[in-house]
């Protein structure tokens, strides 16, 4: 499989069919010209933020998802340039691999219409997982990339879907992995095999952007962000691992895209990529806004909480000004 240190240069019609999807997606969004809007009070993060790496659109590093090494390094999947990179603590990038092109060049591929990397996790040993969309059967699917190895698929999705976020259950040694076109959740093991429609819930439904997006296990339960119906839904398990009921936790998330939990408890800091803003979402459902393009967000994909430290991830896919990982730090509240 190839393996880069340096991502290719986007252009011609790849570059061409990114434009026109995310204008699609700006439409669709009724995207307009945001201003500042100032940090809450009472939310969180607090202080300043601060980039922490900055990254180069022409070259298609779109940072989409992210996965956190313990040394604090940020692995992230640079959804445009269809890699996975490390980005240290020092703000360097590094390419730890680049996918295939597919032979149409991605062109099939649900909605974005270019192959690209999504969601990204990390297991114990650190072996990677991540998500790659390329619109074709010999593609699409769950990757593994053991340390200092080469990625391998390890399962299938379906070329007409569009795999997203991901998360793992250690427990179970089991991936869950939201598709935002099919309106599924399926379910692979780590070891690989055939992957399982774990739920098809309407709540996870598709209709002009993306249906089930996000994907977090939480408290004894899946948690997917929707970004059509602006949701985040939390699905117990049951035993077996069944899906429970789903329960919607928020609502009215404008494009609601991936997020993360500050801690033990059930409050939120979900992504809002196309207004460019991070809110808080307490365990009521009621939300703050946190941070928004007067800091530095620029269409916002994930976030990722480590220790007192609150990393956001900003795609600049409507922008397409400085795609960029902003820090600030996490105040708890009281």
């Amino acid at each position: 499989m190839p393996v880069s240190d340096h991502a290719p240069e986007i252009r011609g019609e790849t570059m061409k069919r990114l434009l026109a999807a995310v204008s699609i997606l700006a439409l669709a969004a009724g995207i307009g010209t945001f201003g500042s809007v100032p940090m809450a009070a009472a939310a969180v993060p607090g202080g300043a933020a601060h980039f922490a790496a900055h990254f180069d659109f022409s070259k298609g590093q779109t940072p989409e998802n992210v996965a956190q090494e313990p040394d604090g390094d940020l692995d992230v999947t640079f959804s445009v340039a269809r890699q996975v990179a490390r980005v240290g603590t020092d703000g360097a990038t590094r390419i730890l691999a680049t996918m295939p092109l597919p032979a149409d060049g991605g062109v099939n591929t649900p909605v974005l219409h270019f192959a690209a990397t999504m969601g990204i996790v990390r297991d114990q040993d650190g072996t990677l997982y991540f998500l790659y969309a390329a619109g074709t059967a010999d593609l699409t699917g769950v990757w593994r990339m053991r340390p200092h190895g080469n990625p391998e698929r390890i399962a299938a999705l379906p070329a007409n879907g569009l795999p997203n976020g991901m998360a793992l259950d250690p427990r179970s040694s089991v991936l869950y992995i939201a598709d935002s076109v099919l309106g599924t959740i399926w379910t692979v093991p780590t070891a690989g095999g055939t992957a399982t429609a774990w739920t098809t819930a309407p709540e996870l439904a598709f209709s002009s952007i993306a249906g089930a997006n996000g994907l977090k296990i939480h408290n004894h339960a899946v948690w997917v962000s929707d970004t059509d119906q602006g949701t985040i839904v939390r699905i117990p398990f049951r035993s077996g691992n069944r899906p429970g009921p789903v329960q919607i936790r928020a609502r009215g998330l404008t494009t609601v895209d991936d997020f993360a939990f500050t801690g033990a408890g059930d409050e939120i800091l979900a992504a809002l990529n196309h207004t460019n803003t991070v809110v808080r979402i307490g365990p009521d459902g009621a939300r703050t806004t946190v941070l928004s393009a007067a800091d530095g967000l620029e269409n916002p994909t994930s976030v990722q909480v480590h220790g007192g430290t609150v990393y956001v991830l900003n795609a600049a896919y409507v922008t397409t000004k400085e795609p960029n990982i902003l820090a600030a730090c996490l105040r708890r509240l009281h």
